[in-house]
């Protein structure tokens, strides 16, 4: 229950960012001039100039959307909420009975939200999510009993599920050249609606000594506006998988000109002969760009640069959000405030999401050899997040608990956009968004594990303190693991870069976060994998 891209403020909205990290465009479409990926990013423009004021009002439009719906002033202060006179449960109960439900529901949903995104057509699914949400927040305010409350919980979990339609929305309505910039524009909306949220959440409890069910019912009017929104969203006619563009019949001429992914993919099939059999359903289905995405997933693994930031998001990103989902639970045992308006959260919740932008940002500064460096980077900040772990779980000072809290955001959300950036700068703009998707199951996974053994009822049902303590041995674990791994890789680079060491000296040139930090060409089953 405690507070969830990129950007949500609280337990909740926060817990999003997960599923926030979809791709940016891959130098794959840039470099080819790839005709088809273009046609299936957008309907119409393929640049700049092409109905510029069509999709720029688009994006407009749903970075808006983006903005008021992150707008849930409640959200930071739900915690209290529950443990509060209004709904009267026990501390015990929102730990091992209603918080783990969140997990449980989101694993169960995100790969069906994650398919009828892209079969849909993206609309659908945020309207899906503005019905969530409007559901939250009337179970919030109109039901008091656990079962209702663990109902509310399973809401959130579609609510969560359903975000990834918002961070690949947008890449439907431009063309790649420009997948960058109005990725920024739709990331900083959500942000700026997460940060507008807390404050004024904070402002009303504090200043406007408004009730949590005042807030609660605030913020169903914000989220009931956001679902009309979502209604007047424009309905893309393309998506990344299921809903490719259909290419007219090409010309002699312009059968050369224009390439479809999977052309690119089996070059073999490409060039086969066009008297060719027509293929079955089932072949059809098999050389789908979906399922040749799958077998391409493969070579991920071979590549030690995806590899490790594949596996830092699966891990690092449990542990991170183990943390928001009980944190809020943590404040209220370790507060002595007895008046709603000496609750912070809001503020805590605003703090550490300006520090995560700000970290965030300063991470496309940083110039370092991330090949070599790069778990090293992974082990310090994994340490630095264990002790503030530690921290949060031994204080009994409230003050002392929000500083590790923002603090513990701002490291997380420095690596974040350095991940984003090694995974998707070698992969194909399709291939990325598989990635993510699957990274983030297979971090769901781990949580909801982790969640069934410590958290659960049924199991340990351990109170918060002693998750804080678990949660303190998880980062151990990877730090120790991380440290091993690093120092077996500068060792390595050391020992290459010595005069008859039997490796070829390389410059120390700082590798940042732009276009040149890629292994290798863009993975495209396996014709551009290079194994290191």
């Amino acid at each position: 229950m405690a507070s969830e891209d990129t950007t949500g403020s609280g337990d909740r909205s926060e817990r999003g960012e997960e599923t926030d990290q979809k791709a940016p465009a891959s130098e794959d479409a840039k470099e080819h001039g790839d005709t088809d990926v273009e046609m299936v990013a957008s309907e119409g423009p393929s640049g700049d100039a092409a109905e510029p004021a069509k999709w720029k009002g688009a994006v407009i439009l749903l970075c808006f959307y983006g903005f008021m719906a992150s707008i849930k002033p409640g959200e930071p202060f739900i915690t209290p909420y529950l443990l509060g006179p209004e709904k009267n449960l026990t501390r015990e109960q929102v730990t091992n009975e209603i918080t783990p439900v969140l997990t449980y529901s989101y694993m169960v949903v995100l790969v069906p939200a994650f398919l009828l995104t892209d079969l849909l057509r993206y609309k659908p699914v945020l309207v899906i999510q503005g019905v969530s949400q409007v559901v939250i927040w009337l179970i919030l305010l109109l039901c008091t009993s656990l079962m209702e409350m663990q109902l509310m919980e399973f809401f959130y979990g579609i609510t969560m599920a359903c975000r990834v339609a918002y961070s690949s929305y947008i890449f439907s309505l431009v063309s790649p050249a420009l997948y960058q910039r109005v990725a920024g524009y739709s990331r900083s909306a959500v942000l700026l609606g997460v940060f507008t949220s807390s404050v004024l959440g904070q402002l009303l409890i504090s200043f406007g000594e408004v009730s949590f069910y005042t807030l609660s019912a605030v913020s169903l009017g914000f989220v009931s506006f956001g679902l009309t929104l979502s209604v007047c969203l424009p309905w893309p006619k393309r998506s990344l998988f299921f809903n490719r563009a259909r290419l007219p019949e090409p010309t002699e001429a312009g059968a050369l000109a224009v390439k479809s992914e999977l052309d690119k993919m089996n070059p073999k099939e490409g060039a086969a002969s066009p008297a060719a059999p027509s293929p079955s359903a089932t072949s059809r289905w098999r050389d789908s760009v979906f399922v040749q995405m799958l077998l391409e997933v493969r070579n991920v693994a071979r590549r030690p640069n995806l590899r490790l930031w594949s596996l830092w998001w699966v891990f690092n990103s449990t542990g991170y959000y183990l943390v928001l989902f009980y944190v809020h639970i943590l404040w209220n045992k370790v507060s002595t405030a007895n008046e709603n308006k000496n609750v912070y959260n809001g503020g805590v919740e605003a703090a550490s999401t300006l520090l995560s932008a700000l970290t965030s940002f300063a991470a496309g500064y940083v110039k370092i050899r991330w090949d070599v460096w790069s778990k090293l980077v992974i082990a310090i900040i994994t340490a630095v997040q264990g002790g503030l772990v530690l921290l949060m779980g031994t204080t009994n000072n409230i003050w002392v608990c929000y500083l590790a809290y923002v603090l513990f955001r701002g490291f997380y959300q420095f690596l974040v956009p350095i991940a984003t950036f090694q995974i998707a700068s070698s992969l194909t703009k399709e291939l990325c968004a598989l990635v993510f998707g699957i990274n983030t199951f297979l971090g769901t996974i781990l949580k909801s594990i982790i969640n069934l053994i410590f958290s659960d009822r049924r199991a340990l049902g351990l109170d918060v303190h002693a998750q804080f303590l678990v949660f303190f041995g998880y980062h151990t674990i990877l730090t120790v693991v991380y440290f091993v791994c690093a120092a077996v890789v500068i060792v390595r680079d050391y020992r290459n870069q010595r005069p008859g060491g039997g490796g070829v000296d390389r410059p120390a040139a700082s590798t940042e976060l732009g276009p040149v930090a890629a292994e290798a060409e863009p993975l495209s089953n396996g014709s551009g994998a290079k194994v290191q």
